[in-house]
């Protein structure tokens, strides 16, 4: 649980929203609630959020079997309505020894004013490449492969390939290793590569040949 609350509060979540965290540890599945009030708040990141995140889990994260459900009731972003769901399953261990989890993702996100729905499918693994052996969250890397597929804004279908596994340090801010391919229908595909390990926010999206190097952050 402290863990749950310190990780709240260092992404940013409550400092500027005072983001509300409850623990139900009575009810089975086990609920942790990430409330934002019913008032527009603005995060560290400048988004605007309001209403409740649940997250639901079945054991400890570590231990095999466990199931994390994360579900939004009345939430919203920028205010566009999130809705769907988050599964993620502790797998156990890998052949060589790592902890991976499998997440499943079915969400859409609706305009404020109605005006357009985007929609979003995803089957990911993510496996626990270091780290898993301390306490400490910020240690901890990550290795992503998977695939989804979903809408547009502009309702346009698309897909998204994961085509070298994705690198995520949990103390940067930024993917920092890794392609990925989104082909929208009828449209060139769009390569993203996320470099060679930086912690940079640098990336390049190659379209059609041509390449763009873009940075955030």
């Amino acid at each position: 649980m402290a863990q749950v609350d310190k990780a709240v509060t260092d992404n940013g979540l409550r400092d500027a929203c005072d983001a509300t965290v409850t623990f139900d540890t009575v009810a089975t599945p086990h609920v942790i609630t990430l409330d934002f009030g019913d008032v527009n708040c603005t995060t560290l990141n400048g988004r605007l959020r309001r209403g409740r995140i649940h997250v639901s889990y079945t054991g400890h994260y570590r231990d095999q079997g466990t199931v994390i459900t994360i579900t939004p009731e009345n939430y919203y972003v920028n205010n566009n309505l999130v809705l769907g769901s988050k599964v993620v399953t502790n797998m156990g261990p890998d052949a060589n020894g790592n902890l991976y989890f499998t997440v499943v993702v079915n969400g859409s996100l609706t305009a404020g004013d109605g005006s357009w729905i985007a929609t979003h499918t995803a089957a990911r693994t993510r496996t626990w490449i270091e780290g898993s052996d301390t306490p400490e969250w910020s240690d901890d890397v990550y290795v992503i492969t998977g695939a989804g597929s979903g809408v547009n804004r502009n309702s346009v279908p698309y897909t998204v390939s994961i085509t070298n596994a994705l690198r995520v340090e949990m103390d940067c801010p930024f993917i920092t290793q890794g392609t990925v391919q989104i082909t929208p229908t009828g449209r060139p595909a769009r390569i993203i590569d996320y470099g060679s390990g930086a912690c940079d926010g640098t990336f390049t999206v190659t379209v059609n040949g041509q390449t763009f190097t873009v940075t955030i952050g």
